[in-house]
């Protein structure tokens, strides 16, 4: 109480009607209307907390699978092979950032059993350097990645792509290559029958349908190669993937170009970048209505309060007295309302996991069924730099709902005021 006497008297007066009054039924219909400005902005901030954290934690949730089987960055020669990949490996080792380096052939075909057609990127690899750049070896569900030998033409398949075919492990497919082979009756497409050894599940549609593993050496011979592609590199940050692209085109030496991770998925990300700002404008505007409502809020205690501010004027409180106790009346309830916003929004970001199995439970549902979206739970990645900027972002919105009613409050007559008191 002793820290509060030593307050400016504008503190003093715009805490005072800040709390719940009981005089009056008029004085708590108003601190009710408050209540209700400052529950407004709390569910506003709370929302917009949760909504992005789940965003983050989708875009995370499926980069994360996109990049088990994408390399950060891939180095192509401009005469379009690498026969002495092993020379240019050693090169990008020196860039610090480099912790795995893999070479590759890739093209796309057609692979054909029965009945059962299907278009797929096929991915020439060496099984014993491939783990050093992505973690296809690792999601193999059955059969071994390792059975990849050259000149014995064997093939993984993603899951959807090996239940599209119809394929088991054992059985034969035929693979067609669009680079044909000239013949007396014409232009005939290249094909090799290939035994799957091995179905392989990363999680993430594109892939489990449309991707299919062989040996490097295969591939070389199938495309009539005398080296490799390329090569797949892994960083120790795949954020940092543009500049090390950049720093290695500048220091390996040769011809070469380069693309990282995020030029290959430029659309996807582009798009989840829009979605993540146009929500965060949606969301905004819930916290922008319960402003509007802290305006009317303001304007009513302005309206009740004017024999108070005509005996504070008579007093001598300046104009500028006045505005300030309505803005710190303003200011607090946005303030409150905000941390109160961010402290559940938080709480409920940090256990998304554990409240949307609880929900499902009650209610009988699976908000998400994964044959369709692979992802069986509610991802969650609470970013702290979000956090403050709603939170600085729903005090500044209610900062200013508070100018115009406390401007109108400045303005009020004591003489015209007091007349019917």
């Amino acid at each position: 109480m002793s820290i509060l006497k030593n307050l400016p008297f504008e503190w003093l007066v715009g805490l005072r009607y800040t709390r719940a009054g009981r005089r009056s039924g008029r004085n708590s219909f108003i601190s009710f209307i408050s209540l209700i400005s400052m529950a407004g902005i709390g569910l506003g901030v709370a929302a917009l907390i949760v909504v992005l954290s789940v965003m983050n934690g989708f875009q995370k949730e499926v980069t994360d699978r996109m990049l088990s089987v994408l390399a950060h960055i891939e180095v192509f020669d401009a005469r379009g092979s690498m026969p002495n990949w092993q020379a240019e490996a050693k090169e990008a080792f020196k860039n610090p950032e480099v912790k795995g380096a893999a070479p590759f052939v890739e093209t796309q075909g057609m692979l054909l059993r029965d009945d059962a057609l299907r278009p797929a990127v096929i991915r020439g690899v060496l099984p014993e350097e491939e783990p050093t750049v992505s973690d296809v070896a690792a999601q193999v569900k059955l059969g071994s990645f390792k059975d990849l030998k050259e000149g014995a033409f064997n093939i993984v398949l993603g899951i959807e792509l090996a239940r599209q075919l119809h394929a088991n492990l054992g059985e034969k497919v035929t693979l067609m290559l669009a680079q044909g082979q000239v013949t007396p009756a014409g232009v005939l497409p290249r094909m090799r029958s290939f035994t799957v050894v091995g179905i392989f599940e990363a999680g993430h549609n594109e892939f489990d349908s449309g991707l299919a593993f062989i040996h490097i050496g295969d591939a070389e011979r199938l495309l009539r190669l005398d080296g490799p592609s390329g090569l797949r590199l892994r960083l120790v940050d795949m954020n940092r993937a543009p500049q090390v692209a950049m720093d290695l085109k500048a220091s390996m030496p040769g011809e070469l170009w380069m693309r990282d991770w995020s030029k290959l998925n430029a659309n996807w990300f582009a798009a989840v970048q829009t979605e993540k700002r146009m929500m965060f404008i949606i969301l905004t505007l819930i916290i922008a209505v319960a402003a509007f409502n802290l305006v009317s809020t303001l304007v009513m205690t302005v309206t009740e309060k004017q024999a108070d501010i005509a005996i504070l004027r008579t007093l001598g409180a300046s104009p500028r007295s006045i505005m300030k106790i309505f803005m710190i009346q303003g200011a607090l309830v946005g303030i409150l309302g905000t941390a109160c916003g961010v402290g559940c929004g938080v709480l409920v970001a940090l256990n998304v996991d554990v409240i949307v199995p609880f929900i499902e439970h009650i209610l009988g549902v699976q908000f998400l069924s994964k044959e369709i979206y692979y992802i069986s739970t509610v991802p969650s990645d609470l970013r702290w730099a979000d956090v403050s900027k709603i939170g600085v972002l729903a005090v500044i919105l209610a900062f200013l709902a508070t100018i115009y009613p406390s401007w109108w409050a400045a303005r009020v007559k004591p003489a015209e005021a007091l007349r019917y008191e």
